[in-house]
């Protein structure tokens, strides 16, 4: 894969691997050759994206980084607000091979606590809001897997050695998209759990459902931020802050630039 589409949000808010991962990138015999901040214009919108060209032992790659939060060069661009079209024709326009997300989520299931970093295996949405490229016509997209099986199955490979996981850790978990902008109450955050949602996020699902119509592969890997409402130990009534949940799902970076590292040797 010479073109990777990198979607960066609460848990990545910008890449900077000549600057920030530059003895991991020599280790590897990888070398920035140059970073470009362009406007995609799309028919939907205009779209803020980093460009960055390396060499990856005499083959030259592309990481397109957009940040799905792009707000008039800010990273705060509500949930409920972001024009996802606009960013998926983006990085189709951009001819990306394949796309990697990355969110912060809100942990339901005891076996995912705040740090770990997993992959999404399948979601729900029962928001009612419709998100397709097919608003003329009667197109109706398979979303049976929803996330590449190839993609993830390199992902994985690199999560687990990156977090010292044995093969028996679960890595896959069913993301439930919210709404947003607010959090859960305790009583809705019940009510995901019983119906099969295992993590809590809002905006990841209608991107891979737009990635499928335009036959993108896409991966989305999820950071344990935070417990959800009701959830923390020992204090279900706990208030979810939007800055720590922040803080906490940057801090567990590491793994996700490993996996980046590893697709640019592919």
């Amino acid at each position: 894969m010479d073109r990777i589409g990198i979607i960066g949000g609460t848990g990545l808010v910008s890449i900077n691997l000549e600057s920030e991962h530059k003895s991991e990138l020599e280790s590897r015999g990888f070398k920035v050759i140059r970073t470009d901040e362009v406007l995609a214009q799309t028919e939907f919108g205009n779209v803020p994206l980093k460009c960055t060209s390396i060499d990856v032992n005499g083959s030259n790659k592309e990481l397109i980084f957009l940040q799905r939060h792009h707000n008039n060069g800010s990273a705060n661009k509500p949930p409920h607000m972001i024009n996802h079209k606009a960013n998926l024709k983006a990085l189709q326009n951009s001819n990306c091979d394949v796309i990697i997300s990355v969110c912060s989520i809100g942990a339901i299931v005891s076996d995912l606590p705040p740090g770990k970093v997993v992959l999404a295996g399948q979601y729900i949405d029962f928001t009612g809001v419709a998100t397709s490229f097919n608003d003329t016509f009667a197109v109706f997209t398979s979303v049976t897997e929803p996330f590449s099986s190839e993609l993830n199955s390199l992902l994985e490979v690199c999560l687990r050695e990156s977090q010292s996981f044995s093969d028996a850790e679960k890595m896959y978990y069913t993301y439930w998209l919210a709404q947003g902008p607010h959090f859960e109450t305790r009583a809705e955050v019940d009510a995901i759990d019983k119906l099969g949602g295992e993590m809590v996020g809002m905006t990841m699902a209608r991107e891979v459902k737009l990635a499928n119509e335009l036959s993108i592969p896409y991966s989305a890997i999820c950071i344990s931020s935070n417990w959800a409402a009701g959830r923390e130990p020992g204090n279900p009534t706990a208030d979810l802050s939007h800055t720590l949940v922040s803080s906490q799902a940057n801090q567990r970076l590491d793994p996700v630039v490993q996996c980046i590292v590893e697709l640019l040797a592919k």
